[in-house]
């Protein structure tokens, strides 16, 4: 085994960050969170251009057939500069649900995905429960050769724009993921406003709505855990990439800044701050790292290592935001700045799937302690 970079990966990343710096800037992400409208063409481009939608998609079905490793990866650039393209709502939750499905019959939507004219989202957090999966509120019940849901979801990632919707019922055959077409009669979506802006989401209804089952009837939560411990990896990836890009601010505004005649990176306090989070940030790459290779390699070990991830990337990107906005002082702290928008992104990662304290709970459980 070895996580260092292959030629391959290197060539992904180098390509990948001349698109992301050329097209998907903070200034890009900022104009997300004042109110601009998603633009499907720059998808379309990381679709048709870069190859980088259809990545982990198997080949059989129009993608590129790589693993979660190099998927990492775009996680791992994209969350530089807090891209706020609904890749993660895709990619990293809808798309590892339609993999852990085992469904043949998911074709039509991978090719979808692949092609980017399908965006998807996952529906499974329901008013009043937090990020828990369990239990189920919204119902499914077959209706001659399909399937009718009703209920609703709350802060679906990517819900607004999404073609196609992954939705979490109980049915009488035990919990299920179903396949509803967002724009089907029945279903109402209202865009909600969150904390990070470059987050896109909405609160979802589905009223009689038509649907699809998933995979086997009644192994929702099955399918639900598999496609959480690889979308936990993919997150601390993007995190990770978060928690540099803080850093690298912090250090380049230390050697910048000048107080008392001399650069403020100077000082102990500024030192110890930056030294503190590069050890953090690098103890979090080496476990979202090596979750992206348990991911691909070794599956069974996968729950335990992609909690450790989630919370070391999770725990990293914070501090390193947090003291991003410390180091930058005065101007750090107004909204105009761009550590503004790493410190909203880092704590809702933060929490996604429980934050720190659930993780670390969630740990002593798989190791039985």
């Amino acid at each position: 085994m070895s996580l260092a970079p292959t030629t391959e990966h290197d060539e992904l990343r180098s390509s990948l960050r001349r698109f992301v710096d050329d097209h998907l800037g903070l200034a890009h992400s900022r104009a997300a969170t004042d109110g601009a409208a998603f633009d499907r063409t720059t998808w379309r481009r990381l679709a048709d251009d870069l190859g980088v939608i259809g990545l982990a998609v198997p080949d059989r079905f129009g993608g590129s057939g790589a693993g979660w490793q190099e998927l990492a990866i775009v996680f791992d650039e994209t969350g530089r500069t807090v891209v706020p393209e609904p890749l993660f709502a895709t990619l990293g939750l809808a798309l590892p649900v339609l993999l852990a499905s085992d469904d043949e019959s998911v074709g039509t939507y991978l090719q979808g995905i692949a092609s980017g004219t399908t965006i998807a989202a996952l529906a499974w957090t329901e008013p009043g429960r937090g990020w828990d999966p369990r239990p189920v509120v919204t119902t499914g019940r077959g209706d001659g050769d399909g399937w009718r849901i009703d209920g609703e979801k709350h802060l679906v990632l990517g819900g607004d724009v999404a073609d196609l919707l992954l939705v979490t019922v109980s049915t009488d055959d035990g919990p299920s993921v179903v396949a509803v077409d967002a724009d089907a009669p029945g279903v109402g979506r209202r865009p909600r406003r969150t904390l990070d802006g470059t987050r896109r989401a909405a609160d979802i209804t589905f009223t009689d709505a038509q649907a699809t089952p998933i995979g086997t009837t009644g192994t929702g939560d099955t399918i639900i855990a598999e496609a959480f411990d690889v979308a936990a990896v993919l997150l601390a990836n993007e995190m990770v990439g978060g928690a540099q890009a803080c850093l690298d601010m912090s250090v380049a505004y230390g050697h910048q800044r000048r107080q008392f005649g001399r650069p403020i990176g100077s000082f102990q306090a500024v030192k110890h701050r930056c030294a503190e989070a590069f050890v953090a940030i690098e103890g979090a790459r080496a476990a979202a790292r090596y979750g992206a290779w348990a991911a691909d390699h070794n599956p069974a070990e996968l729950p335990v290592v992609s909690t450790v991830a989630k919370f070391a990337a999770g725990e990293a990107y914070f501090r390193a935001a947090a003291d991003a906005i410390q180091i930058h002082g005065g101007i750090g702290f107004t909204w105009e700045h761009d550590a503004h928008l790493y410190f909203k992104r880092a704590k809702t990662s933060l929490m996604y799937f429980g934050e720190s304290e659930h993780q670390l709970a969630h740990l002593a459980d798989l190791l039985a302690i």
